[in-house]
């Protein structure tokens, strides 16, 4: 392969990194044809995993490298050993099934920890309206332990582009909703969890669009925190499937 000087993650580049073995492995494992190549430290201790993860990259004709000077220049953090480059590939959800919707994410931790927890209850149709986080930043694919590879993901330009993609039994999660989590049956089938910005939460006007539901708690606080809210409503929507 005709060597290429990657520069630190820009958002206006085509490729991003892995940093770590976990979700590298998951990234080979499970996009093989957008991994552009994989940097390995020379300090680098060959252990039963990393072995793993080089016959797959031998399977898949995906080069190993031996770069220390580029891990160094790009890595997050000094103790990083190994890299997986990827292509940013298309981003596109499935309108069937069960879908959980992100409306403006901002925080990129929040984001991956999202999409871990998704896959944990089985939802992998993720669909985000912008603004939202950039999903192929690094930070967001290592707090998703790689989990982002698993999903299927599309972005819409406003709330209004998503409420027409398809025709769902919708839930929208808001402090002021007219059910309660727990004391209603959920649809089992093809449903969307809606979820709203951090600090924000969702638009008023969704109030009335389909079924709004709040996850009630104790007055010492004003709120859960987003990902915490997202795990109790997938466990409750999935808690007879798993």
């Amino acid at each position: 392969m005709e060597k290429i000087k990657f520069k630190k993650y820009d958002k206006q580049e085509g490729y991003s990194f892995t940093f770590g073995i976990f979700p590298t492995f998951e990234l080979v494992k499970n996009k093989p044809k957008e991994v552009i190549c994989l940097l390995v430290h020379s300090k680098l201790k060959i252990s039963e995993d990393i072995t793993s993860l080089f016959d797959m990259c031998n399977r898949q004709n995906i080069e190993v490298i031996t770069d220390d000077k580029t891990i160094e220049r790009i890595a997050e953090k000094d103790n990083c050993l190994i890299v997986g480059v990827l292509r940013k590939y298309p981003i596109k959800t499935n309108n069937e099934g069960k879908h959980l919707v992100l409306v403006n994410p901002s925080d990129m931790g929040n984001m991956g920890t999202i999409m871990r927890t998704m896959l944990g209850y089985g939802i992998t149709n993720l669909n985000i309206v912008k603004p939202c986080v950039d999903v192929f930043n690094p930070k967001v694919i290592r707090s998703s332990m790689g989990a982002i590879f698993s999903l299927n993901i599309c972005e819409f330009e406003n709330i209004e582009e998503y409420l027409k993609s398809n025709n769902n039994k919708k839930y929208f999660f808001m402090l002021d909703g007219k059910e309660i989590l727990g004391k209603f049956i959920p649809e089992k089938n093809n449903f969307d969890l809606i979820f709203g910005n951090e600090g924000s939460g969702l638009p008023h006007f969704l109030i009335d669009e389909d079924t709004s539901v709040v996850i009630k708690h104790s007055n010492k606080i004003d709120s859960l925190n987003l990902p915490i809210s997202v795990g109790i409503a997938l466990y409750e929507f999935s808690k007879k499937d798993i």
